[in-house]
């Protein structure tokens, strides 16, 4: 019967088809270890324990995979774009799970699965290390992710690079005329004027981009509301105080983050509805909550925002 493999795994808990080789498994072998469960194939040519890959949530496969791919780069490589977004903390929306990458000699490999390299200019301050991974700057991914995509797309990393702290408006404004693409182009300034990093998930930002082009009025947003003794007893994700009317974006996000130990998942929701009943009775406002699904069909949710804002009741 043929053993599992026993090496010592480096600090990136990885193990490559070189490894496996030098210890005697050949190409049958380790498809048979695949299949029996006892490695698991990240990508070609890279694999891992079994028992380590249950072990890690969603971040720390992510980063693993990361690993995978820099492990295979024959030149000094980051991690860039939407995967740098990610390992920097920023949120990214529907930009695919390819693994981008950016050479330092300027010159960009072939793309291939689960891979696309770029190519740019990057200087000593575009670069930085996060949980021991070389990626681009907070402020090189904002910047990089306008030119891949967007106004939206680019709008959900920036305002996640600003909330962690990766970047600011000044350091984006400043290196902005320095990337190869034209500094006069009007997509740069524009977006960046619409960015906030009080925009606290995606959800968040696209609705902010929603109501934006609805030319709607433009909210407040984490405003704060207060009791009779001035203490702040909620944060509202956008407010209109001048017309009444507050506006909380419901993703899964939000519950999972504000979810109590031991709390279920109604006890979360049941807790929100307690909520929106103290800053209704507080401030008088109504309120609109919107989901994921909401922000495909903005046409309905405008026509409930106007609604609200007229002191209308809204049918559908």
């Amino acid at each position: 019967m043929m053993n599992s493999p026993r090496i010592v795994l480096r600090d990136d808990n990885l193990m490559t088809t070189a490894d496996l080789l030098a210890l005697g498994y050949h190409d049958k072998a380790i498809a048979r270890l695949v299949k029996r469960g006892e490695l698991v194939r990240i990508r070609q040519g890279a694999y891992t324990y079994a028992a380590h890959w249950e072990q890690l949530e969603e971040r720390g496969r992510h980063d693993l995979l990361c690993r995978a791919v820099l492990r295979r780069a024959v030149k000094p490589t980051l991690l860039a774009g939407p995967t740098a977004a990610r390992v920097l903390g920023a949120p990214t929306w529907d930009l695919g799970e390819e693994i981008h990458i950016n050479s330092v000699d300027r010159k960009a490999d072939r793309r291939n699965a689960g891979r696309r390299p770029h190519r740019g200019d990057l200087r000593v301050e575009d670069t930085t290390i996060r949980s021991g991974l070389p990626v681009t700057s907070g402020t090189r991914t904002a910047l990089d992710l306008i030119e891949m995509t967007d106004e939206e797309h680019a709008l959900v990393v920036i305002d996640g690079l600003l909330r962690a702290g990766e970047t600011t408006l000044g350091l984006l404004e400043r290196r902005a005329p320095g990337m190869r693409y034209d500094p006069r182009s009007l997509a740069v300034p524009v977006i960046l004027m619409h960015a906030d990093g009080r925009h606290e998930s995606a959800g968040e930002t696209r609705t902010a981009v929603m109501l934006r082009r609805a030319n709607l009025p433009r909210p407040d947003p984490q405003y704060a509301v207060r009791d009779g003794s001035g203490r702040v007893v909620a944060w509202l994700d956008f407010a209109w105080p001048k017309l009444g009317v507050f506006l909380e974006f419901d993703g899964k996000e939000k519950y999972l983050r504000h979810r109590r130990p031991g709390e279920s998942v109604t006890d979360c929701v049941l807790r929100e509805k307690r909520r929106e009943e103290l800053i209704c009775g507080l401030t008088g406002w109504r309120c609109i909550r919107i989901t994921w699904a909401d922000l495909y069909r903005p046409q309905l949710v405008v026509a409930r925002i106007v609604a609200a804002m007229r002191g209308e009741n809204w049918v559908a």
